[in-house]
């Protein structure tokens, strides 16, 4: 039985991959558009309205989760499958919090990532076997992002680096993590410094710990 065409977008900055990737889908999953930042992705899904929208979460511009929320206000049947190459648990969790349908790495095999496009355009959730715990857990004891007013506060960006500076580490590896400059990284902490009214990065390490995000 032949499975009905499926019409995706990819969001992802690295040419070459994107190519590729492209090159591996097989005829029943059509591209139908691509973009490489938050800026340009959003208005494209969109305008495209496609059925899977293929998502890296580190983007140039923004945390690739920051897409989900602003394409679901205008187009909520559109689903995310987010396609990247970190597989720590603040990522999964963070994307998968922002309406994500599943969560792969680009380890994946070409015809492990065909069936996950169908499955998550019918409505299923799809996720790298190891990666399926750290869903569990934040969904099973963890508070949901939203009922935390001082984190609400905070930009996509500026939760992603309060993540990584609360779990130590240092900013030329956040900068080189994110795809942004240090001075970047460090205009992001003075933010979150001062939005949660914290002093140093000692604070903000304790203040998400004892909300169980780190």
């Amino acid at each position: 039985m032949s499975r009905p065409l499926r019409q995706v977008v990819l969001v992802d900055d690295h040419a070459i991959f994107v190519a590729g990737l492209r090159a591996g889908l097989p005829p029943d999953i059509e591209v139908v558009g691509e973009a490489a930042t938050a800026e340009d992705a959003i208005p494209l899904i969109r305008s495209l309205d496609p059925d899977v929208v293929l998502l890296d979460i580190h983007l140039p511009d923004a945390g690739g989760f920051s897409v989900i929320p602003a394409v679901h206000a205008e187009r909520p049947a559109v689903r995310f499958l987010a396609l990247s190459v970190s597989d720590s648990a603040e990522d999964v969790i963070a994307t998968i919090r922002a309406g994500a349908r599943g969560y792969v790495t680009k380890s994946i095999a070409p015809a492990d990532l065909a069936a996950a496009i169908h499955r998550i355009a019918d409505g299923d959730a799809v996720f790298s076997p190891w990666l399926a715990g750290f869903v569990l857990d934040a969904f099973s004891d963890r508070p949901e992002a939203s009922s935390d007013p001082e984190l609400d506060l905070l930009t996509g960006r500026e939760h992603e680096v309060m993540l990584l500076i609360a779990r130590g580490y240092l900013y030329k590896d956040i900068a080189a993590r994110l795809h942004i400059s240090v001075r970047t990284v460090e205009t992001h902490v003075s933010n979150v410094l001062r939005k949660l009214q914290l002093s140093n990065r000692n604070e903000l390490t304790h203040w998400a710990a004892r909300r169980r995000i780190i």
